[in-house]
């Protein structure tokens, strides 16, 4: 079964976004859990979580139909200790607002060196991170996303996530979301068959299929590495149709969350039609 779905809003309370995601026909969706441009939100109130359950409840959605993602001002990696510190207390926050809200996945990008330290370091920076936060909590995985390499950020390349991966102790509760748009820009090709089959190929040898909770379905406005990330609509950037073609028709995607992140949302009814008449 193929989830298609997007990034919705969760604008007015958590609960509000399985509605949202049933209005544009979708079958899964991802939501930010609090103000994802702050590092402190008030607490989910129990209103608000029965709302939430409810509704997916309602509309058909199951925790695997669900890819929460956490708040941009995390950095797993971060160089300097009280930064660190501030982005492990918020990351545990969000892990543990899935917890309440019954999600078994938590979306993140995994961190960013800064230039102040080697990338192994900030790697290793990352799985401890990971580590501390699945010690408090539970049923919850990690989904490390991949990046498109830009600036100083990490996780473009599968080596890179199989690094942190490697450095969780349990191994349960780590995966990974794999961006096509972040994908390309770091110089993975996926615009023809035979690209799109020797990058997964590729994927499968370095981090493995059975680590794939969850995926980003972008087109992008720039090209090949160019370890730049912008993401455009579906079929209107240098991926084209075929790329989301290939991913409706492969078995390997089933049963996770296929997500939109595209920039116009008017169209996201329109793209999840397209999706489900390639398959």
């Amino acid at each position: 079964m193929k989830y298609f779905g997007a990034h919705v809003s969760a604008s007015g309370g958590v609960e509000n976004a399985p509605v949202n995601a049933h209005s544009i026909g979708a079958k899964a969706f991802a939501l930010f859990t609090k103000n994802q441009r702050q590092w402190k939100s008030a607490p989910l109130s129990q209103k608000s979580i029965d709302a939430f359950k409810e509704n997916c409840s309602k509309f058909g959605y199951t925790a695997a139909q669900i890819l929460p993602h956490d708040s941009y001002l995390i950095n797993l990696g971060h160089p300097e200790e009280e930064a660190l510190a501030k982005s492990r207390e918020a990351f545990l926050d969000e892990m543990m607002r899935c917890e309440q809200l019954g999600l078994d996945r938590l979306n993140f990008h995994p961190g960013s060196h800064l230039g102040k330290v080697d990338e192994e370091t900030c790697l290793r920076t990352i799985a401890e991170s990971i580590n501390l936060a699945l010690a408090k909590t539970a049923g919850v995985t990690a989904v490390i996303e991949n990046t498109a390499g830009q600036g100083s950020n990490l996780g473009f390349k599968f080596e890179q996530l199989r690094y942190i991966i490697d450095l969780v102790e349990d191994k349960s509760r780590v995966g990974v979301c794999i961006d096509t748009c972040h994908a390309f820009s770091a110089g993975y090709d996926l615009a023809t068959e035979e690209a799109f089959t020797k990058t997964f190929a590729e994927f499968d040898a370095v981090v493995g299929f059975g680590y794939l909770k969850g995926m980003h379905l972008n087109d992008t406005k720039k090209p090949l590495a160019s370890k730049v990330d912008r993401h455009e609509s579906i079929g209107d950037g240098f991926l084209g149709k075929n790329t989301f073609k290939f991913i409706a028709q492969d078995a390997r995607f089933d049963n996770i969350p296929l997500i939109l992140e595209t920039p116009n949302e008017e169209r996201w009814a329109e793209e999840i039609k397209l999706l489900y008449s390639f398959i």
